[in-house]
């Protein structure tokens, strides 16, 4: 089967959380793609009434390019299975799950995979006492906000109790998680497998939004720079942390590797971005998928499980 046998697709963008803009060119990626593969296919910019929107729709499979709260925490999706319609990516308790970075890490634990340490913070935290058992690095995130909103590295108690203060103006869930220093790659995950990991490397303090999608300077290392054998663990890690959170058709894993050699997970992405800076599309290039192709995948492995 093609795209041109899955009916019409409806492409799902815009959204109203913190990833708008970032959605936005998302969707009009794949849109573009579709069209280019002349498939029955509409856009729509998600708003606050996602249910009367998709309701008076007519169409007969979603690709979700929406990011972040709304559209990657298993709320379109509940929607879309209220709906009855198949739909790119992980089902509702997994987008939830992945979206927030706490109960992420709670899960990883649990299964015995490697996650750096991490303290839910509160206003009333003790501060000097968090930093220390961090070990004086640490990174501050609203547990369920992407593309590195509201994020900040810290070295202080004093930095800390601030860097609270900004999270929690995303979100009343922030962690502080324990620095690790080293390389950072990410391992994009398509229909079951592991694509080549990609080692990032910013002049940034850290990965964040502006290295992400508007810097020029960003480094994407394309063959990652491991061994074959430590890519290969770190595949396998990877396809690990996806599945036992429950995730479907596609996603990406983020991971540090420390200075001994030592593997870390530090968050699951089940909606990642589709834009010319984003890296699932990336990693499909390097094994010879061109991104309509990639995009046309997703779409029928999501309209094979449905069927399954």
């Amino acid at each position: 089967m093609t795209v041109s046998g899955l009916g019409k697709i409806l492409v799902l963008m815009g959204g109203t959380s913190a990833e708008r803009e970032v959605s936005l060119r998302s969707g009009a990626a794949v849109y573009d793609a579709l069209c280019s593969l002349q498939a029955d296919v509409k856009k729509i910019d998600i708003q606050q009434h996602a249910v009367a929107q998709l309701t008076a729709e007519e169409f007969d499979i979603a690709f979700i390019a929406l990011h972040g709260r709304g559209g990657e925490d298993g709320t379109i999706q509940g929607v879309l299975e209220w709906l009855g319609k198949p739909y790119t990516g992980s089902g509702v308790m997994a987008s939830a799950l992945a979206m927030d970075k706490w109960r992420t890490k709670l899960i990883w634990q649990a299964a015995g995979l490697p996650t750096p340490t991490a303290f839910l913070l509160k206003a009333d935290s003790e501060w000097s006492q968090l930093i220390n058992e961090l070990g004086h690095d640490a990174i501050v995130k609203p547990a369920r906000e992407g593309s590195s909103i509201g994020m900040r590295k810290v070295h202080t108690a004093e930095d800390l109790r601030e860097s609270y203060e900004y999270a929690s103006g995303f979100d009343g869930l922030v962690l502080a998680e324990s620095w690790v220093s080293g390389a950072e790659f990410t391992v994009a995950i398509v229909d079951g497998e592991a694509l080549p990991a990609i080692q990032l490397k910013t002049t940034h303090e850290f990965y964040d939004y502006d290295a992400k999608y508007k810097a020029n300077d960003t480094q994407y290392l394309l063959p990652c720079g491991l061994s074959e054998e430590k890519e290969a663990e770190l595949q396998q890690l990877a396809l690990r942390a996806f599945d036992v959170l429950g995730c479907q058709g596609w996603g990406r894993i983020d991971v540090m590797q420390d200075s001994d050699g030592s593997f870390w997970l530090l968050e699951a992405n089940t909606a990642p971005g589709m834009t010319d800076h984003s890296l699932v599309p990336m990693a499909a290039k390097a094994v010879g998928m061109e991104f309509p192709q990639l995009v046309e995948k997703l779409l029928l492995e999501a309209q094979g499980r449905s069927r399954g």
